[in-house]
């Protein structure tokens, strides 16, 4: 009952932030948005037992909306920005709410972890898939691979030649 109570509570979460990624006319504030759509997708994926893929949905997924919102962030001109995210009582107690909140999750995915990995009958199959995973990236799919890092590299030298050109929101004068 708890785990649909959960899994519920979840999804009503992931809509809400999905809806308000697409919604806001703050292009930061959309990524912070999905930067949480996809830190709770990870929850989701943890909730139904699927360890293994909530630790790639939180490193790969959420890490790369990481670099994208650092992305959008070279882009665009942040003074004006800046009152909104440093400014009054409510806001400052939201960032330490956030703050234990994320600490609480790493602290609870780190005790899980450290439980799954006591028994070696649970432990066993989670680290056969891994490794079957890794042979295959690093084996059939290593071309591709290695091209992604490449595209992600080549998107991140293209976003900072196009903010410092002559017009951009931090162009050298």
């Amino acid at each position: 009952m708890w785990e649909a109570i959960a899994f519920y509570s979840l999804a009503i979460f992931l809509i809400y932030f999905a809806f308000k990624t697409i919604t806001v006319p703050n292009p930061i504030h959309a990524a912070l948005y999905l930067v949480l759509t996809m830190i709770g997708l990870g929850a989701a994926f943890f909730n139904l037992g699927a360890q293994f893929i909530a630790g790639v949905q939180m490193i790969v997924y959420a890490g790369a909306v990481m670099v994208l919102f650092v992305m959008v962030l070279m882009l665009f001109d942040l003074k004006a920005e800046l009152r909104a995210f440093s400014r009054g009582l409510f806001s400052g107690g939201l960032k330490v709410m956030s703050a234990a909140l994320l600490a609480g999750l790493a602290i609870g995915a780190a005790n899980s972890s450290v439980a799954i990995l006591e028994n070696p009958d649970s432990a066993k199959p989670v680290a056969d898939v891994t490794r079957q995973l890794g042979i295959l990236l690093y084996t059939k799919y290593l071309y591709a691979f290695e091209a992604l890092g490449i595209l992600l590299l080549a998107v991140a030298v293209g976003v900072v030649a196009v903010s410092r050109i002559k017009g951009g929101t931090h162009a050298q004068h």
